[in-house]
């Protein structure tokens, strides 16, 4: 059974990203679909995939994190317009049987992410 799960390392403090908003969306067209918000846990995962099974479909989808809040909730100064507010990682889902992973590796300057397993 297919799954899609996240989740947020923050590199700049070395822990987990802990109470991130999460947002994912299909793309359709030039739309987008909300699927699910959650917040990510105390280890920086979301307590459940964010797709699975049936749900998980061929496409393209969306992922966006609310990086600033939760820099500014460890106390970090951001700018007046944070340099990144939110994270945004368009990907494609080819083979919905498999485990798609998107980790974001998070600073309030810089980002990075992969196709996880």
């Amino acid at each position: 059974m297919g799954k899609l799960t996240t989740h947020v390392l923050d590199t700049s403090n070395g822990k987990p990203g802990s109470e991130i908003e999460v947002t994912l969306y299909r793309v359709s067209g030039h739309g987008l679909e909300h699927v699910i918000t959650t917040i990510t846990n105390q280890d920086g995962r979301t307590n459940e995939p964010l797709l699975e099974g049936d749900e998980l479909l061929k496409g393209k989808y969306q992922l966006q994190f609310n990086t600033a809040n939760y820099f500014h909730s460890m106390g970090v100064t951001l700018s007046e317009i944070p340099f990144l507010d939110d994270i945004v990682i368009r990907f494609g889902i080819n083979d919905p049987s498999a485990h798609f992973h998107v980790p974001l590796l998070v600073s309030p300057y810089s980002f990075s992410t992969y196709r996880g397993s």
